[in-house]
Order: structure tokens, then sequence, then C-alpha cells
């Protein structure tokens, strides 16, 4: 003669099934209004912008060693050297990070920081002409071939990030996933598009 099942199983195991299902339904219905979408973009976003502020880096870096090489032989540029220096510690004392995307504000002024600080260094590298012996200067030329390759990526990463932006933005403006946008409040992110984008994002003159 068989066993008869507990009298409790039947009904633990319909309960698994029902929760099986209600996962399996949520899901479906996350998926369908663009919640996964916007998980995958705003990470796409956060990684682009991480590249945009590492580049920032790498160039404020390597601005301390171009000022002193340059001041060795360019004694007479002591206002154009000063406004470099300046210029690189108003932008280097701007904190960003993720947040930074969730304020247009502070995003506006790191980008202003940085497009000045690319003025100065246009006018420094701009002045260096004027000094033969600087421009024979290997560690000279070194610092320029250094400060060519980074303004180089910075361009690459600002315009992935313009893309990564974009991307994110149109899903959250679009009918219906501005309704998932609305609920799990995913706003719309700064890119960078001021009237002096084209200045800001041409990188300075390096000439050999």
């Amino acid at each position: 003669m068989r066993a008869s099942l507990p009298l409790s199983s039947t009904p633990t195991r319909s309960a698994g099934w029902l929760r099986w299902l209600l996962l399996a339904c949520l899901a479906s219905l996350l998926s369908a209004c663009g919640y996964n979408d916007f998980q995958s973009k705003d990470e796409a976003v956060k990684a682009a912008w991480g590249e945009v502020v590492n580049q920032y880096q790498r160039r404020a870096d390597l601005i301390p060693n171009l000022v002193n090489t340059v001041k060795g032989y360019a004694t007479h540029e002591r206002e154009t050297l000063e406004a470099v220096t300046k210029a690189r510690a108003a932008a280097t004392s701007i904190q960003v990070s993720p947040e930074t995307l969730k304020d247009p504000e502070a995003f506006k002024r790191f980008q202003q920081a940085q497009g000045e600080l690319s003025g100065a260094l246009s006018r420094l590298l701009a002045v260096s002409e004027n000094y033969p012996q600087l421009k024979a200067d290997a560690s000279f030329r070194d610092l320029q071939s250094q400060l060519e390759g980074t303004e180089n990526r910075i361009t690459v990463a600002r315009q992935r990030y313009i893309a990564a932006v974009r991307d994110y933005n149109v899903l959250a403006r679009s009918f219906p996933t501005n309704l998932t946008a609305m609920v799990f409040k995913y706003e719309v992110k700064p890119s960078f598009a001021v009237e002096n984008e084209k200045a800001i994002s041409t990188p300075p003159a390096v000439k050999f």
C-alpha cells in the first residue's frame, strides 16, 4: 500500500509555483517598461563619465612639469604661467563624482573650469613658440607629446560620454519608458552642450 503525501505538501508546492509565476511576471513587466534598459544605460553613462574625469586628471597631472619646464626658459612669461597654474587649481578643486550628473549646475561649473584650463594651456603653448631653446628641450618636447595624446583622449572620452547620455536621455523622454523614469526618478542627464562647445572641445595646438 502506497503512503499518501502529507496534506501540507500540495499547498506548499502551489505557493512555490505562484511565487515563481509572480517573479516571472514582474521581470517581464520591468523589461517591457524599460527598467532594465535604464540600468544598463545608466551604467554606460557613469563609465563614460569616469573616463572623461580620468583623462582630465591625466592632463592636470602633466601641467606642473610643463609649467616648470617653460619657466626655466621663459622667465618673462610670468602672467601666462600664473594663468595656467590658477586655471589648473580651479579645475582640480571641483569635486566630481557620478552624483555630479544629477546636478546640471555642478556639471556646468566643471565644464567651464576645464574649458578655461584648455584656453590657458593654448596660450602657454603659443608663447613657447617664441623660445627656440625651449622648443628644442627634450623634456618639453616629451611633455608636449604627452599633452597632445591626452587632449586627443579627452576629445574621444567626451564624444563617448555625449553618445551615452544621448541614448539614456532618449529613453528617459520617450513614451512609455518616460513613465518608468518618473516612477524610479531617472532624470535626464547633462551633456557637453554649450555655446562654446566647439572651442572647449578643440585640443590646444601642439606644434613641433
